[in-house]
């Protein structure tokens, strides 16, 4: 009879459905596939054969309504800011997004009139790569930490049921 008990204890996994919840998402990153400047270039090497995103569940999307990830990879000017800002709306919730190169992040060398100094001020930014243009091994740290933000989050917070108005 005891041989039961321990084989029972052995295969009951006791969890929460939140922590299930937060495994599942931060295990299937899907980015959407545009760049913007040579930062895109890093993107795309990070995707291949060499280093391979998909290991860690990051597969890239056509689509941003078939996406959960925005990397913004390079120079956003002015004028493209309200189209990143239209690709982000579209794309469904929970979403995050990766500023990806110094560009992304602060303007870089760019200090002009027509390149906005920094994506945080269209998009919340979840993570920031550094660099010009960060290798692919950046990138992938940056999705490694986006995965752990993702697991410390509380994914039931905010669900349709809560904005339901009782009487």
């Amino acid at each position: 009879m005891g041989g039961v008990n321990n084989t029972i204890r052995d295969s009951v996994l006791f969890t929460t459905a939140e922590s299930v919840i937060n495994w599942s998402r931060s295990s299937a990153l899907w980015p959407e596939t545009f760049g913007i400047a040579c930062c895109a270039i890093e993107m795309i090497s990070a995707g291949c054969a060499r280093y391979d995103l998909d290991r860690f569940g990051v597969v890239f999307r056509p689509s941003p309504r078939q996406s959960d990830v925005m990397i913004i990879a390079g120079t956003v000017t002015r004028k493209f800011a309200p189209v990143v800002r239209r690709l982000y709306d579209q794309m469904p919730e929970p979403r995050w997004v990766i500023a990806m190169g110094t560009c992304a992040i602060s303007g870089g060398v760019y200090n002009t009139y027509a390149v906005v100094q920094g994506s945080e001020t269209f998009v919340p930014v979840d993570v920031h790569v550094p660099g010009c243009p960060p290798r692919p091994e950046a990138l992938m740290h940056g999705f490694l930490l986006l995965q752990e933000k993702i697991k410390r989050s509380r994914a039931l917070a905010g669900t349709p049921l809560d904005r339901v108005a009782m009487p």
